[in-house]
Parts: structure tokens; C-alpha cells; sequence
């Protein structure tokens, strides 16, 4: 199945212009650390830049009150600084579920893209 693939690439490659199957290699399958600096590339990297600040600040908070949960002597303490931990760490995990979903976005416009451009060249 791969070497189908890479006929395919071939093929794809043959049919464009140099700036275009330059652009075509740019948009090749990425690995994590790859896909993770894509976020910050972009219109919405300031977002990503905010969240992280904020998820920054939030687990700090969150070691904070998991600190202050075992010095509490009174119950109605302890359910309050227990109940800062999950806030905190709710705040932490919907922040980077937003984060993999930019990513998961990022990847699935990357593919759209390459599709455009193998319907483009094999139309030719």
C-alpha cells in the first residue's frame, strides 16, 4: 500500500509547478511537537498564548489548594479547598481539550488542502 502511495506522490509531484510542490511538501503528515508549534502559528496564536498563560496560572493555583487541603483542620474547609483542586483541574483539562481540538483542525485543513491539490494536478 505505500509504494501505491508514493506512485501517487510521484505522479501528484510530476503534474506541479515547483512552488506548488513545495507547497505540497509543506502540507506532508506532521508528528506531535510539529503539530503542537502549529498552533502557534496563525490568526487565533494569541488565543493559544492566553490559555496557556491561563493554564499556567491555574495549575499553580491548583498545587496551591492541594497544598492548603491537608494544613485545613475543619471539614467545611477541607470540602472548599478539595473543591478549588477540581475546579482547577476542570479549568486545566477543558483548556487543553480546546488545544487538541485547534490540532485535530489544523490537521484536518492541512489534509483538505492536500486534497485540492491532487484533484488540481490530476485534472490537469
Amino acid at each position: 500500500m505505500r509504494t501505491n502511495m508514493e506512485d501517487i506522490d510521484k505522479l501528484i509531484k510530476d503534474t506541479l509547478t515547483e512552488e506548488e510542490a513545495k507547497f505540497y511538501d509543506e502540507l506532508d503528515e506532521q508528528n506531535v511537537f510539529q503539530m503542537l508549534g502549529g498552533l502557534f502559528k496563525g490568526k487565533n496564536s494569541w488565543l493559544l498564548i492566553i490559555m496557556n498563560i491561563i493554564t499556567a496560572i491555574a495549575f499553580g493555583l491548583l498545587i496551591y489548594c492541594l497544598i492548603q487541603t491537608f494544613d485545613v483542620e475543619e471539614t467545611n474547609d477541607l470540602i472548599l479547598w478539595v473543591a478549588g483542586v477540581f475546579f482547577c483541574f476542570m479549568m486545566i483539562s477543558m483548556l487543553k481539550i480546546f488545544a487538541w481540538m485547534q490540532i485535530h483542525r489544523n490537521a484536518l485543513t492541512r489534509e483538505i488542502k492536500r486534497l485540492e491539490i491532487q484533484v488540481s494536478s490530476l485534472s490537469r
